[in-house]
């Protein structure tokens, strides 16, 4: 059995606005065997494409490497746009080493709630991924439980969207579509992308996260 454990440390300022919350990297980066174009940071797999949406959106021009200079720029972009980043699982097993969601087991959770009210700047979360079994949603759903916390639906329609009371605090959550290339097919089947496929042939389903991303990220 693989103990696959979060390499990072959840990445918040004193004035962070948004908290993007996923699950854990590749367990490549666990062992530090990274591939020529990860970034040792989070979200700095090549095949999860977080940083090229969010390239796209502001414009940027990333290096995607091994380098120091890769990390602060990544970091740069979030101080300046008050975001943090704070993945749920902080260990987890697995029989079969991947980047499964699903093959997760005897999972070991961040305690979300205490970095909340330590940090009392954060007005939203960002969820990377919906409510999907071993999802970052489920996991937060799961966790608040303990906490006596429910979330509140506003938005049912994706990206959905909820919000909860923290003492006296409100705090909204967006369930944004995975940035990882097996959400595609979900994406796929979604009758807003079919919409806009017709109309645009070339929209593919990075178009599709840009467009709902940037008014997030």
């Amino acid at each position: 059995m693989f103990l696959h454990k979060h390499p990072y440390q959840p990445f918040i300022q004193k004035d962070t606005k948004k908290l993007i919350v996923g699950t854990l990297p590749p367990p490549r980066f666990s062992v530090g065997a990274l591939l020529e174009k990860d970034v040792d940071f989070c979200y700095g797999s090549y095949y999860n494409s977080l940083w090229l949406y969010i390239e796209k959106i502001h414009g940027l021009n990333l290096r995607y490497d091994n380098s120091q200079e890769a990390i602060d720029e990544r970091k740069t972009f979030l101080i300046k746009h008050k975001i943090g980043v704070c993945d749920i699982v902080a260990s987890a097993e697995r029989e079969k080493i991947d980047a499964s969601d699903l093959g997760m087991q005897n999972i070991q959770l961040r305690n979300i709630i205490a970095y909340l009210k330590k940090h009392p700047s954060i007005e939203t979360l960002l969820f990377i991924g919906g409510n999907s079994k071993n999802g970052p949603e489920y996991f937060f759903r799961k966790h608040i439980k303990e906490h006596n916390i429910k979330l509140e639906l506003i938005v049912n329609e994706v990206p959905r969207i909820h919000r909860f009371n923290l003492e006296d605090r409100i705090i909204k959550t967006v369930s944004l579509t995975s940035s990882s290339g097996s959400a595609n097919r979900a994406i796929g089947s979604m009758s807003l992308y079919k919409q806009l496929k017709a109309s645009n042939s070339k929209f593919n389903t990075f178009d599709f996260r840009v467009m709902q991303y940037q008014e997030y990220l």
